[in-house]
């Protein structure tokens, strides 16, 4: 079922989970000499694919070019200045409290514990220093999905869906705007985050929508757009 409001209070497990996993992180850091070796995360990259099969609080590094900026998403938690990368393998969103101004195709290598936000695989790094530049990434398309597909097989990475608005836009102040598409394989909630200033007023029941943005979820899957473009009315299929 589609919540029809993000309320505060359930909204700041995302800032819970920040500082959680922040703590989890300095614990290891605190061990003995003898143990903190080899708690030590292995600092060359693996698959971001192969990262989102390990444990929560495994801490993993990770590199990918970046498909959203940072701090673009941050209306929709708190503490949350966070950018998402893929690799080849896969996608993942990193949750951070500072925005570092990564830009698009820019390639990060971060390290960080998994951490769980209300269904959503996150990685959080335990510092800024924990998250490098490492040049120019390639381009990176979305993947083309049905609407009733969006879900954890294709979490954290950017996705595009074409699809019938259902449902008159509704309000969730202050987090952001929620949209319902559905092509005929299942509905799709669209988040669209306050923080991307991307105009919904145009939108109405029975317009068909493209949209692209990174595949999310709270609590069920979501879409959340990242910029006016994201959101299109397509002449064709």
């Amino acid at each position: 079922m589609i919540p029809s409001q993000r309320l505060s209070s359930t909204r700041s497990r995302r800032a819970v989970v920040f500082l959680a996993a922040c703590a989890a992180f300095a614990a290891v850091a605190a061990l003995p000499t003898e143990d903190a070796a080899a708690a030590t995360p292995e600092q060359r990259p693996i698959d971001i694919g192969a990262a989102r099969l390990l444990p929560l609080g495994t801490v993993v590094t990770v590199e990918g070019s970046v498909t959203v900026p940072s701090g673009l998403l941050s209306s929709g938690g708190s503490l949350d200045q966070g950018f998402a990368i893929k690799d080849h393998t896969g996608g993942i969103y990193v949750s951070v409290a500072t925005n570092l101004g990564l830009t698009l195709r820019q390639r990060a290598q971060v390290t960080g514990a998994l951490a769980d936000s209300n269904g959503f695989l996150i990685l959080v790094p335990a510092s800024t220093g924990d998250v490098e530049v490492r040049g120019r990434g390639p381009t990176v398309e979305p993947l083309w999905l049905r609407t009733g597909s969006v879900g954890p097989a294709n979490q954290g990475l950017l996705v595009r869906v074409v699809g019938t608005i259902t449902q008159p836009v509704a309000p969730d102040p202050p987090f952001g705007n929620q949209v319902v598409v559905d092509d005929g394989s299942g509905p799709v909630r669209i988040f669209v985050n306050t923080s991307t200033g991307i105009d919904v007023s145009g939108l109405v029941p029975g317009q068909l929508l493209s949209v692209t943005g990174l595949s999310d979820e709270f609590d069920t899957p979501e879409i959340d757009p990242r910029f006016q473009s994201d959101l299109s009315q397509p002449t064709d299929r």
